[in-house]
């Protein structure tokens, strides 16, 4: 199966770095227009200097607080000035604010829910116009692991996630007589410099990975795959899902005693 993705236009936003960042690259890689959006100036600066040296396909980087309405308004509309059009939006943008609920700030949890849940749903209510008038285009908003098995400590961050994928139906159901498909997607233990995954210890790292069927780490790689899967014509009967793609997180009670028989057969 040959995906083509040649032609199209992407935003995708929480764009600087990490997973957000692979996302541009690989999309640029595949012929796909990229509007890269981003809170943080400089980290857009050395992704535009990388698509520069890698790619002749036209690519943006705009500064962007997915939580104010007024910028993404502006952006949405520069971006279909410049390119006449949006194909794919690509919902990155997050952050983690963690605490049991008696000693997390109402601060926090209003900030968490305000980029991972409004960031997307004023990312969607402005692109969606466009799409609508295309009618046609692909939305992929990033959901968690966690909005289906939450974490203790962690209430604000995966209420937000299990959010983000129940917006995600609605939205597909109503987009549907425009050809417009809305699908989420909940990585697993990807290292990110938002998680510090592969910095823990050996023995806590053990311990994560034994939750795994599919035992090492996420890659940024592994998540483009499966995004470009998602924004390509072959997906077009896919739509309302949450995909998990956690390398098998807790599918089976304890995946590390398939490990260990497998382990005493050699």
């Amino acid at each position: 199966m040959h995906i083509d993705l040649s032609g199209r236009v992407a935003i995708v936003t929480g764009a600087g770095r990490g997973i957000g960042r692979e996302l541009v690259r690989r999309l640029a890689a595949e012929g796909v227009t990229t509007v890269a959006l981003d809170v943080h100036p400089d980290d857009l600066d050395s992704l535009g200097a990388e698509l520069d040296a890698e790619s002749s396909v036209p690519a943006s980087q705009f500064v962007c607080d997915v939580t104010d309405s007024a910028r993404i308004q502006e952006v949405v509309e520069e971006t279909v000035r410049r390119h006449g059009r949006i194909d794919i939006l690509v919902n990155n943008a997050g952050i983690v604010a963690g605490g049991p609920v008696d000693v997390l700030s109402e601060e926090s949890w209003r900030r968490c829910q305000d980029v991972n849940l409004t960031g997307t749903f004023l990312m969607c209510k402005a692109v969606v116009p466009v799409m609508k008038e295309q009618r046609s285009g692909r939305i992929i908003n990033v959901s968690s692991f966690a909005a289906i098995v939450p974490t203790a400590g962690g209430s604000a961050y995966a209420s937000a996630k299990a959010a983000v994928a129940h917006f995600t139906r609605a939205l597909a159901g109503e987009l549907g007589p425009w050809n417009i498909t809305a699908n989420a997607y909940a990585p697993g233990m990807v290292p990110t410099q938002m998680n510090h995954f592969a910095e823990r210890s050996p023995d806590e790292q053990d311990r994560l990975l034994d939750l795994l069927t599919i035992r090492r780490w996420g890659t940024p790689d592994d998540i483009a795959n499966l995004v470009c899967f998602l924004a390509s014509d072959q997906a077009g009967y896919v739509t309302g899902t949450l995909i998990d793609v956690s390398g098998g997180k807790l599918a089976t009670q304890i995946p590390r005693a398939a490990y260990d028989r497998a382990a005493r057969a050699t």
